[in-house]
């Protein structure tokens, strides 16, 4: 901190003698002063500056920017290079994968400049508002944009902002090879925007732990990312477009593999150390598979998604990275809460009197549970407010205030734990009882805790408890679908049939909208497929099993071989959706019977049909 102070002053002396200057990282950004009191720096290895200079301009904001010195930043401008190039691609073939691409100027060797971006946050600072396992957890990063987009509609386009600029960053990501992903190097916009920083590592030159890669999963899609664009933490039709846009995206790309390798191979000689020989472009066309037909690298990719998703490495790595910043954590960052978009005060609020929870509600968004509903009572005639907390949000101020002061000032906080198969209404109406005994004695308790903007911010209005006041809402009844019998079939497979080379090709993308089973659980599907008549069942294929969904991806190749035009008009294909039940018969959900000769197969079909009991398919 000293050193940084005096060489501020040494820039501040700098702008009194000679007024302004233009900055590197663009000439149209002209600066008359530095901000001492904006300026810190960063935790990481190369530990970097984190600079604010006045504008010139008396209209414009104060500019920040990163200084960095000890990475090679040549390394960083050709990765936006590369990804600049990726996104026009798109654009011009009409998808906008919404890409945020910062600019990054090398002025020296071993230094430069990057653009700050501002009203983003890194997952890191995101995941740790759940505690320093937050890493482990799925919600996070839904709630984070929850809390920065509490209107519905607000919320809905971040998460479509989040589905396009992930599936860009996964495949961007893969393309180039990007190691040494950890949570303090992917970054989220308030508005959704996710986006990755620092490219000190690329083309596959991984870190390594000892003789193993740090680097494990093909690239970074976590469990919290899938919560995001599931809505959830099953899986949904959403989740079928994100596989989609990688997919699509990804083969846009692969159609230029030439000028990748091209521009790239133009560097060979520029004295990058991570790209300096033939090995190094063999990693790029390894990874853009030039020799796969469209649908093979959809296969290809969609098993990558599932290995990154299914990727505990990814999350460890997050976790360790965690404890190795907490170190770091200066003692002036004070705990906030989690769900709270800002913090209030005593003075910004108006003194607390009283609180009492009243009731105790069900609801089923965004996840079934009970919340409880709290009167606030403020000084001051009429100062009454209802707000709505879940029990996890009570533990979790309980966890933040740990962190402010000594367990003797705080009073003890009801047991988490619930022995024996209880329901889940008498659990309820319990903790309604221990919670309301929790925060009467919070706010009866010595005046630095009952006053501390953390218990302020908790009993302040969230959007939400504005949304609901006045309101009695009735708890909505369970979905009829748990009680399906087994007998039940419903929902709609996505298929992609072609004919080529008297060969019939049959990709199986996803399904949708599948019935629960009897219990109430969700199927373990697979699809199965014949082509008849078929009497020797010799033409009976099938995909691997998917895992507890009602609405799998498969985007699996079904192939048959040696069959003639003139024989393929005679058949049917008749596609089944079972559900695995081990030892005991499988359980079908759904079929549909689809007419070759309806078809014209001289070019690809893809689309939706409907499953239902016997009877013949519609496109």
């Amino acid at each position: 901190q000293a050193i940084l102070r005096e060489g501020l002053e040494d820039v501040a002396q700098f702008f009194k003698a000679h007024g302004s200057c233009r900055l590197p990282l663009s000439p149209s950004l002209l600066v008359k002063g530095i901000v001492p009191r904006d300026c810190s720096y960063f935790n990481s290895n190369a530990v970097p500056l984190k600079l604010s200079f006045q504008n010139v301009d008396p209209l414009g904001e104060n500019i920040r920017v990163i200084f960095k010195c000890g990475d090679d930043l040549r390394q960083d401008m050709l990765t936006l290079q590369m990804i600049r190039i990726m996104n026009k691609i798109w654009v011009q073939e009409g998808l906008d994968m919404r890409m945020v691409i910062f600019r990054c100027f090398s002025t020296g060797r071993g230094r430069g400049m990057v653009e700050m971006i501002p009203n983003a946050e890194t997952l890191r600072k995101i995941q740790v508002e759940h505690g320093v396992t937050g890493s482990f957890k799925d919600r996070p990063l839904a709630d984070w944009l929850q809390k920065h987009n509490p209107e519905e509609d607000e919320y809905e386009k971040a998460v479509e902002n989040f589905i396009y600029s992930c599936a860009g960053c996964c495949v961007a990501t893969y393309v180039l090879g990007i190691c040494d992903r950890h949570n303090d190097n992917i970054m989220l916009k308030t508005t959704g925007h996710m986006f990755h920083i620092d490219f000190g590592r690329f083309l596959g030159h991984a870190q390594m732990f000892g003789n193993i890669k740090r680097d494990r999963a093909p690239f970074v899609f976590t469990s919290d990312m899938a919560y995001v664009i599931n809505g959830g933490d099953k899986p949904s039709s959403r989740f079928h477009d994100f596989v989609d846009l990688c997919c699509q995206a990804y083969n846009l790309i692969r159609k230029h593999t030439h000028l990748f390798l091209n521009l790239l191979g133009l560097m060979l000689s520029c004295g990058i150390p991570e790209l300096s020989d033939l090995e190094d472009l063999k990693y790029v066309y390894d990874a853009l598979r030039p020799q796969d037909s469209d649908a093979d690298a959809t296969t290809y990719f969609t098993r990558l998604i599932e290995s990154s998703l299914g990727s505990v490495a990814t999350k460890l790595n997050f976790f360790i990275h965690n404890l190795a910043q907490m170190k770091f954590t200066g003692s002036e960052a004070r705990p906030t809460l989690s769900f709270a978009p800002r913090t209030h005060t005593l003075k910004t609020s108006g003194r607390i009197r009283d609180v009492f929870l009243c009731r105790h509600e069900r609801v089923f968004n965004p996840s079934k549970g009970y919340t409880y509903v709290v009167k606030v009572q403020r000084d001051g005639p009429g100062e009454v407010t209802f707000v709505q907390r879940t029990f996890e949000e009570f533990q979790e101020l309980h966890n933040k205030l740990r962190l402010l002061f000594p367990s003797s000032l705080l009073p003890s906080f009801p047991s988490r734990f619930v022995i024996g198969r209880s329901r889940g209404e008498a659990v309820a109406e319990r903790r309604k009882e221990e919670l309301n005994g929790y925060i009467w004695h919070l706010i009866h308790a010595a005046p630095e805790v009952a006053e501390c903007d953390l218990i302020y911010t908790f009993f302040h209005p969230l959007p939400r408890d504005e949304k609901a006041a006045g309101t009695n809402p009735t708890p909505k009844p369970a979905d009829a679908t748990w009680a399906r019998s087994l007998g039940k079939v419903g929902g709609e497979v996505k298929l992609s049939i072609s004919y080529k080379n008297n060969k019939l090709f049959i990709m199986v993308m996803h399904i949708r909208g599948l019935p629960l089973l009897q219990d109430g659980n969700d199927p373990d599907p697979y699809v199965k497929t014949y082509l008849l008549p078929d009497p020797q069942k010799t033409t009976k294929r099938k995909t691997k099993v998917a895992r507890k969904t009602c609405n799998p991806t498969y985007n699996e190749m079904l192939v048959y071989d040696g069959i003639p035009r003139g024989d393929l008009e005679q058949r049917e294909l008749r596609l089944s959706v079972l559900s695995e039940e081990g030892f005991w018969e499988n359980i079908l959900l759904g079929e549909v019977g689809i007419r070759l000769r309806d078809l014209d197969l001289a070019q690809e079909k893809m689309g939706w049909f409907a499953l239902g009991s016997r009877g013949h398919g519609t496109l």
